[in-house]
């Protein structure tokens, strides 16, 4: 078992603020959007790890016994040193040899771009094309960097707000109109004039084809009239001073306003558009990075393939709320095998749990000073349990457990 370095995400959303407090740091005035556990190759995790006797690692806490001091070394090479031995043999044979999630801190300081992901297929013929067609992997229209699929479930720490999945058209519709803008209109009227899929088809491609200069001025009158309507229609009006002038603005109305509460959780499935708006959130994803894009960003928006990807249904946004086990488990339950995340809530007096299982896990304590083994942790500090490793949380706290299922 070992303590995990990890690398916190300047992104320019990002809080400046939120992981410092949890972590119990000074601020530094630039935004600190996501800490990254896993073995990510763009920033994975580090720990101290040096080979064993037979050529093995071995685990920090043997380390310090011996009085070994260890380079420290990235999480991507102690798996690839040895896969079955870290990830076990079920989850090599089921992912590869490579840990199949990424865990984040994330901290919205400002809205995130309105994007959607593509499932499996999807993503392994939009990543063979490109390949074919040349496209450089940094180019920046480049649309798919690999050919895996990217559900994600995000977990609040804090009061957390989201967009997620089609509103109903005619709420969307509801809500356009009350803003008065006369430019709207169209779009009120193709969404009570469709059925659902083909209303919300047409309006998106609408927005998101629109002359750039006349949706600028039609994104300006409706974030006037959203902060002087307030209400409902207040995150609008905060989502354009972010983004003066996007027409992310405008589709954002097309979807579900969503707010958590701390310990509940949404899952984003492949094709549902989303966006993060603000808050403080514990987040786990398959290993991938294919974002298509759909406004709220000056990155590349790829129209067509966004418009193949993008699942046009009206749903309830599923807000999660964690399963209770008697060992003291909360799972969010998911319908992916890539990651399993769980909480343990661990009160004062209690007795030691045991977290043992034949899979690779990511412990992340964020709050109270629960101990993992031998390793104390205190809120942000993370470890990395090799598959099959006897481990016992004690203490105080709440963490977080991420795992797969195989």
């Amino acid at each position: 078992m070992d303590r995990l370095s990890n690398t916190v995400r300047p992104y320019a959303w990002g809080s400046t603020t939120a992981i410092p407090e949890l972590l119990g740091t000074a601020p530094t005035g630039e935004p600190q959007a996501e800490m990254w556990m896993g073995a990510h190759p763009g920033a994975p995790s580090r720990l101290s790890r040096s080979p064993g006797p037979d050529g093995a690692g071995s685990g920090a806490g043997e380390q310090a016994l011996a009085g070994v001091v260890a380079d420290m070394r990235s999480l991507t090479d102690v798996i690839a040193a040895d896969p079955e031995r870290e990830l076990g043999a079920p989850a090599v044979r089921a992912f590869g040899p490579r840990l199949p999630f990424l865990l984040k801190l994330l901290a919205a300081g400002a809205p995130l771009s309105l994007q959607v992901h593509p499932d499996l297929a999807q993503a392994q013929q939009g990543y063979a094309d490109e390949e074919r067609r040349g496209i450089p992997a940094d180019a920046p229209h480049r649309t798919y960097k690999d050919a895996n699929h990217k559900p994600e479930l995000i977990c609040a720490l804090t009061p957390f707000d989201g967009l997620c999945g089609f509103r109903r058209p005619a709420e969307s519709a509801d809500l356009i109109a009350a803003l008065g803008v006369d430019s709207l209109k169209p779009y009120v009227d193709l969404l009570l004039a469709h059925p659902e899929d083909g209303a919300l088809r047409e309006v998106l491609t609408a927005i998101l084809t629109a002359d750039p200069a006349e949706m600028a001025h039609t994104v300006a009158e409706a974030a006037e009239a959203a902060e002087r309507l307030g209400g409902a229609h207040a995150p609008y009006a905060q989502i354009a001073h972010h983004y003066p002038g996007d027409p992310g603005v405008i589709a954002a109305m097309l979807l579900n306003y969503v707010q958590l509460q701390p310990g509940e959780a949404m899952f984003l499935g492949a094709g549902v558009p989303h966006a993060y708006l603000g808050g403080l959130g514990v987040e786990i994803m398959a290993n991938s990075d294919n974002v298509l894009r759909c406004g709220l960003t000056p990155k590349h928006i790829d129209v067509p393939e966004l418009l193949r990807i993008v699942r046009f249904e009206a749903t309830e946004p599923g807000i999660l709320r964690p399963e209770a086990a008697p060992t003291g488990e909360e799972l969010y339950e998911t319908p992916v095998d890539e990651f399993r995340l769980s909480r343990y809530v661990l009160p004062s007096g209690g007795a030691p749990v045991d977290l043992t299982v034949p899979t690779p896990q990511i412990l992340l304590c964020t709050a109270g000073t629960p101990t993992a083994g031998t390793i104390a942790l205190a809120p942000g500090e993370s470890v990395f349990v090799p598959a099959g490793e006897t481990v016992e949380v004690a203490g105080t706290g709440t963490l977080f457990r991420a795992t797969v299922v195989v």
